[in-house]
């Protein structure tokens, strides 16, 4: 008895619909998707093998850059806090700072501070666009008699305290900066009490065979510590 044939049926899969949630899934993806604006000020930072995370709330950033100028920034969650800073500058200084002017420091997120009391005027009148491509001398800290990092601090101490809050000092310092401008950082800080400030650095792990390397393997510790 001849065996019956079964109708040849297509394998054939429309791919179609799959592909349309592909690249809707692809495009909300690019469309949601945050990228990290490039910085402001490029410092390659030392390494070290700790892996404490740094606050990112509340942050007061001091940057040294290979060169030694000194920089001064204020994250972007605190605008009020800005705001009172360069108030506080104004009013010591007796700069004369316009309304503008200083909304071109508290209502830049990327604005940062690297001149002199004499030049901050002209700085802070100048658009955000234009202030990126201005040629900063930084912060005077080197000078005993003069270091205006100090001015600085008190500001931004006084500031935080003000509106109840924690003030995170960070010090941001290239691998290539010389000691004179750190001790001009760090002399600021202790002229106004605050004792305590983060070093940013580029983690790496615990080089093999050292000392906390074995004690990371002893205790099952991952990674650096």
């Amino acid at each position: 008895m001849g065996r019956a044939k079964l109708p040849r049926k297509s394998t054939n899969i429309d791919m179609t619909a799959m592909c349309d949630v592909a690249f809707l899934l692809l495009s909300f993806f690019i469309l949601a998707t945050k990228f990290k604006p490039p910085e402001a000020l490029h410092v390659e930072t030392p390494n070290s093998v700790s892996s404490k995370i740094a606050p990112e709330k509340d942050v007061v950033m001091i940057t040294i850059d290979k060169d030694g100028k000194v920089y001064l920034s204020v994250s972007d969650a605190n605008p009020t806090q800005k705001a009172e800073m360069i108030d506080e500058v104004n009013t010591s200084k007796n700069l004369g700072l316009t309304a503008t002017e200083k909304a071109n420091f508290s209502k830049n997120a990327s604005a940062y501070i690297g001149v002199p009391f004499t030049q901050l005027k002209s700085y802070l009148s100048k658009t955000p666009d234009e202030q990126k491509g201005i040629v900063l001398a930084g912060i005077p800290v080197r000078d005993s008699t003069d270091n205006q990092m100090t001015e600085w601090i008190h500001a931004a101490a006084a500031a935080f305290f003000q509106d109840g809050k924690k003030m995170n000092i960070l010090l941001k310092g290239d691998d290539a900066a010389k000691y004179p401008s750190f001790k001009g950082v760090t002399d600021a800080l202790k002229k106004n009490d605050q004792m305590k400030f983060q070093m940013v650095t580029n983690p790496v792990a615990v080089p093999p065979g050292t000392e906390l390397y074995k004690t990371n393997m002893a205790t099952g510790t991952k990674g650096a510590s």
